[in-house]
């Protein structure tokens, strides 16, 4: 019994150590489990943000160019119907957004909503 291989693992068995590597182990769960994903979120929410910002800022960047065309090409529109270039646009405007929206609203989530029920 005096070479025994447990009497190796239990002459440096020390309660201390074991609540050091129990906290060890709960510190480095924590940081996999909830620190690391909110990071990970974070990173998600500031690039999507910083993409709608530049998406946003191109279309109103076409739309200032359909309304100037419009404005431009078609001379007929000058005098009593120089308001019918900016409905055209402003209807244009409408329309991307609702398409934009009805894409949100019916895309992968809802439908894998249906495939799990």
């Amino acid at each position: 019994m005096r070479n025994s291989p447990w009497r190796r693992l239990l002459r440096g068995a020390s309660i201390q150590r074991d609540l050091e590597e129990i906290r060890d182990l709960f510190v480095r769960y924590v940081k996999e489990e909830t620190v690391q994903p909110l990071k990970d979120l974070g990173r998600f929410i500031l690039w999507g943000t910083i993409g709608s910002v530049f998406v946003g800022f191109g279309f109103a960047m076409l739309l200032f160019a359909a309304l100037r065309f419009l404005q431009e090409q078609f001379h007929v529109l000058d005098g009593s119907l120089s308001w019918l270039p900016y409905l055209i646009v402003v209807v244009l405007g409408i329309a991307v957004m609702a398409l934009t929206a009805w894409r949100i609203v019916s895309g992968t989530a809802k439908r894998r909503l249906k495939a799990t029920k």
